[in-house]
């Protein structure tokens, strides 16, 4: 994933914003190297970056980017950021929240609360992806993370399972597993390049799927 490149990057800013030191200003940008970070309640900040550590943006909070590579990432109720990445740790978006771009993932969870909504899409490689009674724009991609749709979810830009790069003879033993409940509606095609396991409720309409045929299954 480029996302990996773009986190050697924040490290990059991270150790150069701390020598340079923070001007005051309501929106300037927020970054540590050593240590979390949260822009409380209501406030407005630019980009947010760490190192090691977790960021919290809390409830109708406004932030930039906000990026970290051993920590997790959370964004609280009604809160909104241009975009959200981490190598290692989860991602969770709260209740009515927005992000504008993509969220990423290395390793780690990516969760959707109701009326959340991400119009650049969702990405990880390792890790569960819930989306519960959120909009999604842009899409899901994957590479062993199991996907949920929640009743009153609406995906656009399809789903991608891409194959597994893993070194071991026969890569991996375990198929991703995509679980879409009633009253979840998603637009776009189903592109695998991989076997999943796909487990569609009943009078739910499946796009279109590319390359590999997944194994079937209705939800209970």
């Amino acid at each position: 994933m480029n996302f990996l490149a773009r986190c050697v990057l924040t490290l990059c800013f991270a150790f150069g914003a701390v020598l340079v030191g923070d001007a005051a200003g309501a929106t300037e940008n927020l970054s540590k190297v050593n240590g979390s970070v949260k822009v409380e309640p209501g406030q407005q900040a630019g980009d947010v970056d760490t190192v090691n550590g977790s960021i919290t943006v809390g409830a109708g909070a406004r932030v930039g980017d906000i990026e970290t590579v051993n920590g997790s990432l959370r964004l609280e109720d009604g809160a909104s950021a241009d975009s959200a990445g981490t190598v290692n740790g989860s991602v969770t978006i709260g209740a009515d929240a927005v992000v504008r771009n993509r969220v990423e993932a290395v390793n780690g969870s990516i969760t959707l609360r109701k009326g959340a909504r991400v119009a650049g899409g969702l990405e990880n490689v390792n890790g569960a992806m819930t989306v519960e009674g959120a909009q999604v724009d842009g899409g899901i991609a994957t590479v062993n993370g199991d996907i949920r749709l929640a009743s009153g979810t609406r995906l656009t830009g399809g789903i991608r399972v891409e194959e597994s790069k893993s070194w071991r003879k026969g890569g991996d033993s375990r198929n991703p597993r995509i679980t879409i409940e009633q009253g979840a509606v998603v637009e776009g095609p189903f592109n695998f390049e991989r076997q999943v396991d796909l487990y569609v409720a009943p009078g739910v309409t499946v796009p279109a799927v590319e390359g590999v045929a997944p194994r079937r299954f209705t939800l209970e």
